[in-house]
């Protein structure tokens, strides 16, 4: 890792000098581009701050006009609404912009955004702006553990949020999901530290951000047209390593995340941590005989490793992924300080979120598990890996995903595959050219549905199919590797359709 005696500064005189809350942004004129939640909450905050703020967004349902109405109550510029509003970048007050604050999934390519860059206007993200409002007179500054990665990263925010809440610091899990990072800014709390989950189109526009550790759990191709290319996208992940001031946590299994680290500029003293599964080297945690150990943060830590938790202590399903989570979040935790005991007691009392690796229901020695987060071939063979054998309930919106590596690598633990989803014709392909030998049955093309766009329908009779083939220790994965939308409103839609279904084949076998 290269060292950085400063954290870079970026932007015009003005801008540069906006790095705490009491900074002069009273009168500074800002188009925020985009009204979903954390667009909403940097509106909110710059005109709390006295920025003059036009809020800009593509659609005008009645839920956008109302958070454009409520804004203009606390006084913004105005608002542009509805269907080309995000053609172009407007005017504020009559003049250019002197600042974008464009929400997370705003391709930089849009019309407002590729507007603001031909102007030279400066462009941030609400993290950008996060970072910068972070420090106010009166207030605790709490650190940033940043975590991100393809996949995992809810799981392991909330691993590190439980560890700290246990240790018996004020931490709250922010960001990509759950709280919008402004917003924990405005709370009355006064928090020790945030754990914050990182989108690669968030750490796009972070620019100045230095967190106490950070992390990339993982790679994988995603969001590769919005990065406009795979290497654009890795660079993006890569941003979360910068400034970084005590450790750089990178997952040993993939080079090109070394590399990352490696290229990093970083506070001088930072260290590189590594993490696996497995028996780990100098400076790494990892796992020996059933427990994850830190070689890592201890003095000597060339003879010794301490023991942190044991892997039963990383849920009902301790995978090989959700043992991963755990290892980061320790790492990411014993960077902050926190003791080995305190690691252990903050993984038993943290209660995984729904659709993710979740276990529902064991009807006679057949598991069934609910993956519905697992929305991309990466995140499925993350859980694929952890069941043998599986019947698998798989597809959805494929997002021109390709299924081959896939399929081959698990092939040998499919005991059948059940099909969902309207746009199956990837996963289907891929199965037959590499597991021409396993049973497939296709539900949305069944002729007992009335409709193949009723989730809820489709999933009763997937339910049904993987019952009537289910034997004593077999799993009922469904871990989609695809979107969701086509069938559902949500991945989260989806699941609970799921874990409904499952729940009335219960009632039935019990009747």
């Amino acid at each position: 890792m290269k060292a950085s005696n400063a954290n870079p500064v970026y932007g015009y005189e003005r801008l540069e000098k906006l790095t705490r809350w009491e900074s002069d942004w009273a009168g500074l004129r800002v188009v925020v581009a985009g009204l979903g939640v954390s667009g909403f909450a940097a509106a909110d905050t710059l005109i709390e701050l006295g920025a003059r703020v036009v809020v800009v967004d593509g659609s005008d349902a009645q839920a956008t006009r109302d958070k454009a109405d409520t804004l203009t109550i606390v006084g913004s510029a105005g608002s542009v609404l509805g269907l080309g509003a995000m053609d172009a970048l407007p005017l504020v007050d009559g003049k250019p912009a002197e600042l974008v604050v464009a929400s997370p999934g705003l391709a930089p390519s849009l019309g407002i955004l590729a507007d603001a860059v031909a102007q030279k206007i400066q462009i941030w993200g609400d993290i950008e702006l996060a970072w910068r409002l972070r420090q106010r007179e009166g207030h605790k500054t709490a650190p940033w553990l940043a975590i991100t990665g393809t996949n995992g990263k809810t799981t392991t925010v909330g691993m590190t949020e439980s560890i700290l809440q246990t240790a018996g610091y004020k931490a709250l899990a922010v960001g990509n999901v759950g709280t919008p990072i402004l917003d924990a800014l405005r709370d009355p709390v006064d928090y020790d530290f945030f754990a914050v989950e990182l989108s690669s189109f968030q750490l796009h526009w972070v620019y100045s951000m230095s967190p106490l550790a950070s992390v990339v759990l993982n790679v994988a191709e995603d969001h590769v047209d919005w990065h406009q290319g795979y290497s654009n996208y890795m660079a993006d992940k890569a941003r979360v390593y910068e400034n970084t001031q005590v450790a750089c946590v990178f997952n040993a299994n993939y080079p090109e995340i070394v590399t990352m680290v490696e290229e990093a500029d970083v506070v001088e003293g930072a260290r590189a941590i590594g993490f696996w599964a497995d028996t780990p080297g100098l400076s790494m945690l990892g796992v020996i005989d059933g427990l994850l150990v830190d070689r890592a943060f201890l003095d000597d830590r060339r003879n010794q490793a301490l023991e942190l938790a044991e892997v039963a202590d990383t849920g009902h399903l301790p995978t090989k992924h959700t043992v991963e989570n755990a290892l980061v979040a320790a790492a990411l935790t014993r960077a902050a300080g926190v003791s080995p005991e305190q690691v252990k007691a903050g993984l038993q009392a943290y209660e995984p979120g729904a659709h993710r690796i979740q276990l529902v229901a064991n009807t006679h020695g057949v598991l069934w598990v609910n993956d519905s987060k697992a929305t991309n071939p990466h995140a499925a063979n993350a859980s694929l890996a952890s069941f043998n054998p599986v019947i698998w309930v798989a597809g959805g919106l494929s997002k021109g995903v390709t299924y081959d590596e896939l399929v081959s690598n698990h092939r040998d633990r499919l005991k059948a595959v059940i099909l969902i989803g309207t746009d199956t014709e990837a996963l289907q392909a891929a199965l037959a050219k590499h597991a021409p030998e396993v049973p497939v049955r296709n539900v949305t093309a069944s002729s007992l549905l009335a409709d193949p766009t009723d989730g809820n329908a489709v999933m009763r009779l997937a339910v049904a199919e993987a019952h009537e083939i289910s034997e004593q220790n077999d799993t009922v994965l469904m871990a989609p590797a695809a979107a969701s939308m086509d069938q559902f409103a949500s991945y989260a839609d989806r699941g609970n359709s799921f874990i409904d279904a499952v729940a009335d084949l219960v009632n039935q076998i019990n009747s």
